[in-house]
């Protein structure tokens, strides 16, 4: 079991549910929850063959190292993505995500079609497939860089479980998920596991071999409280 891998499959992937169930939430309060579920049971299909389909393609026509530059360049490209939101929103220049807001405004855009089951439906698949298809990205390569798909499917199933029985119970947008953090953290992760893969296949030999990837987390961890820090205080000079 790789713990590393779990852990990142797990809080990247909750993050990616939360906003899936956010959707989905927002069709069954205005139409109903059979076409909400409809559309997600078909956009879970999907998302389960294309991962089988490319996951097996991957491990059979990609040779190792190559693959971990790629994958190592491709979490890069998602970490920097999210750790630029994260810095963004703490340093204050943009609004902090809030899942409630979401809620409201797609049920808003909902009720202008209300009674159409096939938009419903439609609206639940497309927001369930896009969500999960970065998931299913994230799960491909992690999986696949660190030879560890059944962390990774793991750590997803996990999120999954937790998401859908927080949403189950609650019926309600997890605003209360600290969904800002999530993605800071999120972020550090895929960009650290990013470094070390395309690292490694450039020929970089890491000192302390998978626990340097701590050490890398921790780097990024300081430069980003930098980063904010000196956001914050430019503002207030000029403010």
């Amino acid at each position: 079991m790789n713990w590393y891998v779990l852990i990142a499959a797990l809080l990247a992937s909750s993050v990616e549910f939360v906003e899936a169930l956010t959707i989905v939430l927002a069709v069954g309060t205005v139409e109903g929850y059979r076409p909400a579920l409809r559309g997600t049971a078909m956009a879970v299909i999907v998302l389960a063959a294309l991962t089988a389909i490319l996951g097996v393609g991957v491990l059979r026509y990609v040779p190792i190292n190559v693959l971990r530059g790629i994958i190592g360049v491709l979490l890069l490209l998602f970490g920097v993505k999210w750790l630029r939101k994260a810095i963004l929103r703490f340093s204050g220049r943009t609004a902090l995500h809030d899942e409630t807001q979401i809620f409201d405004r797609e049920v808003g855009k909902l009720k202008k079609s209300q009674g159409n089951a096939f938009a419903a439906q439609a609206t639940a698949f497309n927001g369930v497939f896009l969500e999960g298809l970065e998931v299913v990205v994230i799960v491909l390569t992690m999986g696949s860089a660190a030879q560890a798909y059944s962390s990774a499917i793991i750590g997803s199933a996990v999120g999954l479980v937790l998401v859908l029985s927080a949403g189950l119970i609650l019926r309600a947008p997890l605003s209360r998920v600290p969904e800002n953090v999530m993605k800071f953290v999120v972020g550090i992760m895929l960009t650290s596991f990013g470094s070390f893969w395309a690292g490694e296949s450039l020929g970089v030999v890491w000192p302390y071999k998978d626990a340097s990837i701590l050490i890398l987390i921790a780097g990024y961890l300081a430069a980003t409280w930098l980063i904010v820090s000196s956001m914050k205080r430019r503002d207030a000079a000029t403010s």
